[in-house]
């Protein structure tokens, strides 16, 4: 199987056309057609289904682009790696939940990358993405939440992917709402008072295992009968500030975020569920000193926030 053959069938997907394709790689139309029959003839596929429409990827052509993205990716990494003598390049890379205590920690971590070269990378997603992420060691780093009676679950999961497991901290999710909103000034917040406000949740509202049999809701449950489901963490703080009848669910926030965005944090005591943030990572994977850096980052802010 030929490297440059790998290229030349991502970018036909990518563009859906050979012609597109070879604009983008300046490779003759011929070159790239023959060279995707060779490579469909080495693996044994039909990697596209073409037509005068273009050129659509076969159910086997797409999983087959999807594993020859991630081939040729860690292949250009590898290269770069050592070409031009950035061997010594700091990387650092985690999957994480949103989470506003998070967030706060890498941005403090981020203050103390020193160095002329950093490759720095912070993915907010759910469980599923991140265990995948860290098993393909696209992130080195994951952390994953789930309810505290699941542990024995995830436990036994981390341990059979082959994963390590660290704790990093167990709360009760809070509810996040103006200081300008009635339920600020509400000593003890039951679930009658929530009726009239209007839920802020994620827009992925459910985070999967490993397997979808055992999907989970991850927010407690919809408290209201007016929801907005947002995906961007910033426009949910930002809509939480401006709009008085709002509120969301959230782990731990710090209090430099309350601050920023005249929000106020009130527990509740008919919604007592507790949640664990874990982190994983592969068994064969030795962590650095930047990883080391942010892991005391995320339980220093943790602890602030609890």
């Amino acid at each position: 199987m030929n490297i440059i053959h790998l290229k030349y069938a991502i970018e036909v997907a990518k563009a859906g056309s050979i012609n597109k394709a070879g604009e983008t790689l300046n490779i003759a139309q011929p070159n790239i057609s023959r060279a995707l029959k060779d490579l469909e003839a080495d693996i044994g596929i039909n990697i596209f289904d073409r037509s005068s429409k273009g050129m659509n990827l076969t159910p086997e052509g797409k999983e087959f682009i999807a594993y020859a993205q991630q081939i040729v990716y860690h292949l250009d990494e590898l290269e770069n790696m050592y070409k031009g003598g950035v061997g010594n390049r700091q990387k650092f890379s985690v999957s994480a939940p949103r989470a506003g205590y998070i967030v706060e920690a890498f941005a403090e971590f981020s203050k103390n990358i020193n160095g002329s070269s950093a490759e720095i990378l912070f993915k907010e997603t759910g469980v599923h993405n991140t265990m995948k992420s860290v098993i393909a060691s696209d992130c080195k780093l994951g952390i994953i939440r789930y309810e505290e009676a699941a542990d024995e679950y995830f436990r036994s999961l981390i341990d059979e992917k082959g994963l390590e497991y660290r704790h990093l901290s167990t709360f009760e999710f809070a509810i996040l709402a103006s200081k300008d909103s009635d339920l600020a000034s509400i000593e003890e917040i039951n679930a009658e008072d929530l009726k009239s406000k209007i839920q802020i949740t994620h827009a992925d509202p459910y985070a999967a295992t490993l397997s979808a049999a055992n999907a989970y809701k991850e927010d407690s449950s919809e408290d209201s009968d007016r929801c907005i489901y947002i995906l961007d963490s910033a426009a949910q703080l930002e809509l939480l500030s401006q709009n008085k009848d709002t509120f969301m669910w959230v782990s731990p926030v710090p209090e430099k975020i309350l601050e920023r965005f005249n929000l106020t944090q009130k527990h509740c005591r008919f919604n007592c569920r507790k949640y664990k943030d874990v982190l994983i990572y592969r068994k064969d994977y030795k962590l650095t000193d930047l990883d080391k850096q942010f892991i005391d980052e995320v339980i220093k802010v943790s602890k602030d926030c609890l």
